[in-house]
């Protein structure tokens, strides 16, 4: 199962996944990571596993 975002070729810092959001759906790349490393720091598991699912389901960069 694969989801329609890609990950990021360009903008990646580990696998592109947040850049990748980011750039579908035109938010400001930064903005979202700062927003998600704070998410994955709160209950830091969570955060975690979502990262590593949408590294999974998103397809790579062509």
């Amino acid at each position: 199962m694969h989801i329609p975002i890609k990950r990021s070729k360009n903008n990646k810092i580990f696998a592109g996944v947040v850049a990748g959001i980011s750039e579908h759906f035109g938010w400001n790349v930064a903005l979202a990571r700062v927003i998600w490393v704070l998410l994955a720091l709160t209950p830091a598991v969570p955060g975690i596993i979502a990262y590593l699912l949408f590294w999974l389901l998103m397809e790579d960069p062509d």
